[in-house]
């Protein structure tokens, strides 16, 4: 995986207490039991530490930390 998803992985580990046993790019922020407050502020730290802004509409239940990586990544490469 990339390390914008490695990245991911630590702001979610920082703002969230999920197992590390269920965090993987396949995993959803639903299936993380990700809630709207925490999804907010992920969105936050993303555009902070990574640069790119992602929409709150964007950070879906059903989004998983895979193509969230590939999102930020394309948004990076388009700048």
């Amino acid at each position: 995986m990339s390390t914008t998803y490695d990245q991911l992985v630590e702001i979610l580990a920082r703002l969230h207490d999920a197992p590390a046993d269920r965090i993987s790019p396949e995993a959803t922020f639903a299936e993380l039991d990700v809630d709207s407050l925490t999804t907010v502020e992920i969105g936050i730290r993303i555009e902070r530490d990574l640069g790119v802004t992602v929409g709150d509409d964007e950070l879906r239940p059903d989004l998983s930390l895979g193509a969230l990586a590939g999102l930020v990544d394309a948004r990076q490469a388009a700048v």
